[in-house]
């Protein structure tokens, strides 16, 4: 517990600190912004690693394609939202609008050219959202969505949106999948933060103009796969992070 206790005040600390002593880049060009985000994301992550004991582990990294592509990532922690960045192609992240609302936070998100959607508006924040996804990806960055929209507890049943659909069509590129197990590590909701290894496993892309129904289906069936494997490899190390109860039921029924 006082391992989780100094690193929340040192990661909140930290936050606010790049948040304010570095809102003169709200005037500045937006790849400084975004150096910004990625050293913002390298130093927490390097934090929960000396202060907790939290590793970070990827694969596949070559099985991103050459060119801008759309990234479907699992999401189960606050932990995604910042230590993704790094790994991808100056990434606009799709976000709720409520977002956008923070001071300095929301601010920044409009800097970075992050995606705000609208979700109660639905057909019209459809449109608004491959309309700025095709501009963000024809600037030659990727485009990061959590397919179920919101935090989902690890070993939750999936619950995937209309969004990455209409962006896997509107946009005409590869979509690559991306599994991960952040939430046993970084629970949501939770002050606790757990030693280990948080791994994130990029698969290869889906190649664009599948029919629609097939392209939903294989997606939630690698991510979930794959998701589903982290889970049981961190269930099986020693001294692993506990499990919730209700993966403890899963696991000890297969």
């Amino acid at each position: 517990m006082l391992r989780s206790i100094v690193f929340a005040l040192a990661f909140y600390l930290t936050t606010a600190a790049f948040l304010l002593l570095g809102s003169p880049l709200l005037l500045a060009p937006r790849r400084w912004a975004m150096a910004a985000l990625r050293i913002h994301a390298r130093v927490s992550l390097w934090l929960l690693r000396i202060l907790v004991g939290t590793k970070l582990e990827v694969r596949g990294l070559d099985n991103l394609p050459p060119a801008p592509c759309l990234i479907a990532s699992k999401h189960q922690s606050t932990w995604d939202t910042f230590a993704l960045i790094p790994l991808f192609r100056d990434p606009a992240l799709v976000l709720k609008a409520e977002l956008g609302l923070i001071p300095f936070y929301g601010w920044f998100c409009y800097k970075f050219e992050h995606i705000l959607i609208r979700r109660e508006r639905a057909s019209a924040a459809l449109k608004q959202l491959i309309s700025d996804a095709k501009s963000r990806s024809d600037e030659g960055r990727d485009v990061l969505i959590f397919p179920e929209g919101t935090r989902r507890a690890p070993g939750a049943p999936p619950d995937y949106k209309p969004g990455i659909v209409a962006l896997y069509e509107g946009l005409g590129r590869p979509c690559v999948p991306v599994a991960l197990n952040s939430g046993l590590f970084w629970p949501r909701r939770k002050l606790w933060r757990y030693r280990g290894t948080i791994v994130v496993d990029i698969m290869p892309p889906i190649a664009p103009g599948l029919p629609r129904t097939a392209f939903r289906k294989l997606l939630q069936e690698r991510i979930e796969s794959c998701s589903k494997a982290l889970l049981d490899e961190a269930a099986g190390e020693q001294n692993g992070p506990p499990l919730p109860q209700h993966l403890r039921r899963q696991i000890g029924s297969c």
